[in-house]
């Protein structure tokens, strides 16, 4: 199964202030190893990202490469794999395609694995764009209540996205072993 993950607030510490530097870049407890547990478990990891510190001046493609290239050989060390990481360098008054909630990551990476549909895929974010983009690509939307996990859980009480069923988790942790367990692992 392909699974995608949002980056700030599912994998890595996130305050809602930019993270502008690999040495800023510091992973949430436990999920790490998760990713490598759902790549143990046949699962195929992508990222979908929006990075608009990029058109903002706050750090330049380089800089992200290295929170990725950190990202990537943390999940190695662990024993796991992300196949792709896809981002979105826009500022939001870009409107661009490829920035969440519009589905241009999605779509990126649903090309990558040269996939007719998205239908099946699982998307976990910590944010309303996460899971409108997850729906509107006809991923799985799930939600953690990391990051801005717990403010959006709150606001989907309120306005909750029509159609979509959300499930929610406390982390990518506890998503990956609720998963793994109903798949036998």
């Amino acid at each position: 199964m392909l699974i995608i993950l949002d980056r700030d607030g599912v994998i890595n510490e996130y305050d809602g202030n930019y993270i502008c530097s690999a040495d800023d870049w510091h992973p949430i407890t436990g999920s790490i190893d998760a990713v490598a547990r759902l790549c143990h478990a046949g699962h195929r990891i992508a990222i979908a990202t929006n990075q608009s510190g990029i058109a903002r001046g706050f750090y330049d493609v380089d800089e992200l490469d290295a929170m990725h290239d950190k990202l990537e050989q943390l999940v190695e060390a662990a024993g796991g794999c992300i196949d792709l990481i896809a981002y979105c360098p826009h500022h939001p008054d870009d409107h661009c395609r490829c920035r969440k909630p519009l589905t241009g990551l999605l779509g990126q990476i649903q090309s990558h694995y040269h996939l007719d549909s998205l239908a099946g895929a699982i998307m976990v974010g910590d944010s309303r764009k996460d899971l409108e983009a997850a729906f509107a690509a006809d991923c799985q939307p799930v939600l953690v209540r990391t990051g801005n996990g717990t403010d959006t859980e709150r606001h989907l009480d309120a306005r909750p996205i029509p159609g979509a069923e959300v499930a929610i988790y406390d982390s990518l942790s506890t998503f990956t072993d609720a998963l793994l367990s109903a798949e036998g692992w």
